[in-house]
């Protein structure tokens, strides 16, 4: 399935995911470099939200921009598979080699605003990341392994204080519903 097919076919939880699903389609249809970061408008990315065998934890980085624990991901650049995007950048920010993907949909969807920085020595503009988020998991004994251009720590969070752990309001509303849609699944 094209990667453009799983958004379009993606069924919103929320009045947030509907919105979000319907700006994410209109940029994909307006602009074609929207898979790169050479469009500095909006771009793709895909995170995992990473749990534990017991569903009672998640791995997390310390952001080095964002100076805050965040999930993990990263830009599609240019790869139209966000599932290996997602898996891939899951590896190289936790150390973490042994990851199982436990759902293959998208387990959410949303437009992340980011602020203007300073990457690699160089000012990058405010902008937003149309991100899909898929939901995997991973052993708490495998060895973590910092990633410092991108994080100053790696850790399992209890799931309950994510909100306790990141200093970012916007993201906190992300992690509580994807914390919502988990006890969903447990149903």
């Amino acid at each position: 399935m094209r990667w453009i097919d799983t958004i379009e076919k993606y069924v919103p939880w929320n009045e947030q995911e509907k919105k979000d699903k319907e700006v994410i389609l209109q940029c994909i249809s307006t602009f074609n470099d929207i898979l790169t970061r050479e469009n500095q408008i909006a771009h793709m990315t895909s995170s995992a939200f990473i749990i534990n065998k017991h569903k009672d934890k998640v791995l997390m980085v310390y952001h080095n921009i964002y100076q805050s624990w965040s999930w993990v991901g990263g830009h599609a650049d240019g790869e139209e598979d966000l599932l290996y995007v997602a898996m891939k950048e899951a590896k190289e920010e936790t150390g973490v080699k042994n990851i199982s993907i436990l759902e293959e949909n998208i387990l959410s969807l949303d437009v992340l605003p980011v602020e203007g920085h300073i990457k690699k020595g160089k000012y990058v503009a405010p902008h937003l990341h149309l991100s899909v988020t898929y939901l995997m998991e991973a052993d708490e004994e495998e060895k973590l392994i910092i990633k410092p251009d991108e994080n100053s720590d790696v850790q399992w969070i209890p799931l309950e204080e994510v909100g306790v752990y990141s200093t970012e309001p916007y993201m906190i509303k992300i992690y509580n519903k994807i914390r919502l849609k988990l006890k969903k699944f447990d149903e």
